[in-house]
């Protein structure tokens, strides 16, 4: 009766202590659907962009601010949105290990779509370099501003706000000090 006894409170134990060890999505990337005309699909990867297909189930992204469940299956979910333009894109996934997040710009070419990844870092190296310049040589100040104008409203006008646009540095910053 003992033996039984022990055997039952081990195998509780051991069931209560062993769980799944949930994967989590730590880095991603956006490519053309090849399903369907005009969609993208989220690929889940490690750091050298190699697919990780243990990735499935369902997982929620924020995509230019609208929250979105992705059924992942083999590492790669399909947003189910017509991308009609060439268009930014800023998608965020939070996990238990913090936040992921990335800008996009969708290019659209006939019925082709291409996927440009923006670094936080070009967010803010093209405003400075641009104001450095205009600063330098005071005779090219006015072209420095026209350049700007013309460069936010290009941003603006494919779907960057100034609230995404900030966003995407400070995410990246945050991930940059932290590591």
């Amino acid at each position: 009766m003992k033996r039984i006894w022990y055997t039952l409170v081990l195998i509780l134990l051991s069931v209560s202590i062993s769980r799944a060890d949930t994967v989590s999505i730590k880095h991603f990337i956006v490519k053309e659907n090849p399903f369907a005309r005009q969609e993208i699909a989220i690929v889940a990867t490690d750091t050298a962009n190699q697919i990780q297909e243990n990735i499935s189930g369902h997982y929620t992204f924020t995509i230019n601010g609208f929250e979105n469940d992705l059924l992942f299956q083999n590492g790669t979910a399909f947003y189910r949105h017509k991308v009609n333009r060439s268009a930014f894109m800023f998608i965020k996934h939070r996990n238990e290990s913090g936040t992921v997040s990335s800008l996009f710009y969708i290019y659209k070419h006939g019925d082709k779509l291409s996927t440009i990844h923006i670094s936080w870092v070009w967010l803010i190296a093209i405003p400075l370099i641009v104001v450095f310049a205009g600063y330098l040589f005071k005779r090219f100040i006015v072209i420095a501003v026209v350049v700007i104008i013309l460069w936010m409203y290009f941003n603006h006008h494919n779907g960057l706000s100034l609230s995404t646009f900030f966003d995407s540095i400070f995410e990246g910053l945050k991930h940059a000090i932290t590591g």
